[in-house]
């Protein structure tokens, strides 16, 4: 259970980097691209504690899809960006592999 707390907070920081890196505006601005190093930093630390004990390629499937899903949600609540009905099928997608990864894979160990 400790693995899935530490891709939750690897996930949390991905998500947290991603969004200062648009505020960084091309690492232009100091604070926003120093959060956004420290954030990519301790993000790829808290991945790499979950791949003791997750395989690589179903971690890296569950924290790249969660954060391609939340930092849309960012984009569109804060940014103000748009998503077309392709986007939101791909999404959608991406939101059920995660989910039959997590669900029906005896990869991953619960």
């Amino acid at each position: 259970m400790k693995q899935y707390l530490f891709l939750l907070l690897a996930i949390l920081c991905e998500i947290s980097g991603t969004s200062t890196l648009k505020l960084s505006e091309q690492f232009t601005k100091f604070w926003p691209s120093v959060f956004t190093i420290a954030a990519y930093t301790a993000s790829f630390y808290c991945l790499s504690i979950v791949l003791k004990a997750i395989p690589v390629g179903i971690a890296y499937a569950i924290w790249s899809g969660a954060g391609i899903v939340f930092i849309t949600l960012i984009g569109l609540l804060f940014f103000k960006q748009h998503l077309d009905l392709p986007a939101i099928i791909g999404l959608l997608l991406i939101i059920a592999g995660v989910i039959i990864i997590n669900v029906f894979s005896k990869t991953v160990s619960h």
